[in-house]
């Protein structure tokens, strides 16, 4: 998967979130696969400690074994998405399949969401960015939003170094680049070195971190 998302691509789906208007000096970071023990309160207490805001896409089964960090990630003012129930690769699944499964996660979202009102066009990202175009129209029409990204850290490979990974950042993010981590145990050897230093660099930089 490249670091940097080309420009044709956004192209050819300009329906899908890619990125965000670069009007100031703000960065989208944003989080998939939580909320998991450990790794999601960590992520929460460097994003605290540098008054960050986030976006969190949550996997569904997760949010349902894991409510109070859940809870904890609105609480702190941090906006959610869905993330499938459980990580569906949207390439090797039907449509309606994909579809039942989204709106299982939302409604799991919808149960353990603090206001328990009704929740105007949720954010989806899909797992692996793998979505088929219909599987993204029935979505929309449906109130969903399909956000993508502009950067991926690529911190969940275990192939490659911390460093690689910060430097997947630095070296292609801007105003209102949408950058995606991952609060998973996969991620975390990578993430607890990385993230730090990112909101460390672009915080003395001047940038500010928004949720989308």
């Amino acid at each position: 998967m490249k670091e940097r998302i080309p420009g044709f691509v956004k192209w050819i789906y300009p329906k899908r979130i890619w990125e965000a208007p670069a009007e100031d000096k703000s960065i989208y970071l944003t989080f998939d696969d939580g909320p998991v023990p450990q790794v999601t309160p960590w992520v929460l207490e460097q994003l605290k400690a540098f008054d960050a805001k986030a976006t969190f896409f949550c996997i569904g089964e997760n949010v349902q074994k894991h409510p109070d960090i859940f809870g904890k990630i609105i609480h702190e003012g941090h906006t959610i998405g869905n993330h499938t129930y459980n990580h569906l690769n949207g390439w090797k699944t039907g449509t309606d399949e994909y579809l039942l499964n989204t709106l299982k996660c939302q409604q799991v979202i919808q149960k353990n969401h603090p206001s328990k009102k009704p929740l105007k066009n949720p954010l989806f990202r899909p797992p692996y960015g793998k979505i088929k175009n219909r599987q993204a129209g029935e979505l929309q029409k449906r109130g969903f939003k399909v956000v993508m990204w502009s950067i991926v850290s690529l911190d969940y490979d275990t192939r490659i170094s911390p460093e690689r990974c910060y430097h997947n950042v630095v070296r292609n993010a801007r105003p209102g680049s949408v950058i995606v981590f991952h609060d998973s145990f996969k991620a975390e050897p990578n993430l607890l070195e990385v993230l730090p230093r990112i909101l460390e660099v672009y915080s003395r930089e001047g940038f500010i971190f928004k949720a989308l």
